[in-house]
């Protein structure tokens, strides 16, 4: 999906029972990301190398208890997330959450068109 735009999600709610949040795609995929594992795939500075691009943090990394402590828009663009653990530096941008929620760690509720 690199290179394309990516418009935001039409629906975003976080499922705190099951610690994720669910993203509606206007194409209607509709998928489910773990907290942890969004926490784990932070695409900031701090959690992947800038230069090298190794990852720095992985999902293993972070507690299973992993909570949302707050979420805001960053722009028409993004998503940032302030986590249970204060971190907060990473901006998951549309294109970065649609790619992980056509990944093997999403669970798919609906396909897209």
């Amino acid at each position: 999906m690199t290179g394309n735009i990516v418009t935001a999600p039409s629906n975003i709610r976080a499922i705190t029972e099951e610690k994720s949040l669910q993203f509606t795609w206007p194409d209607n995929l509709d998928a489910q990301l773990p907290f942890r594992f969004l926490r784990g795939r932070c695409p900031c500075a701090g959690c992947v190398n800038e230069f090298t691009g190794e990852r720095m943090v992985h999902v293993e990394d972070i507690p299973e208890a992993i909570e949302i402590a707050d979420v805001a828009f960053t722009g028409n663009y993004a998503l940032k997330i302030v986590w249970s653990d204060r971190h907060d530096t990473g901006l998951y941008t549309w294109e970065y959450l649609r790619e992980l929620c056509e990944s093997d760690d999403a669970t798919v509720l609906t396909d897209g068109l």
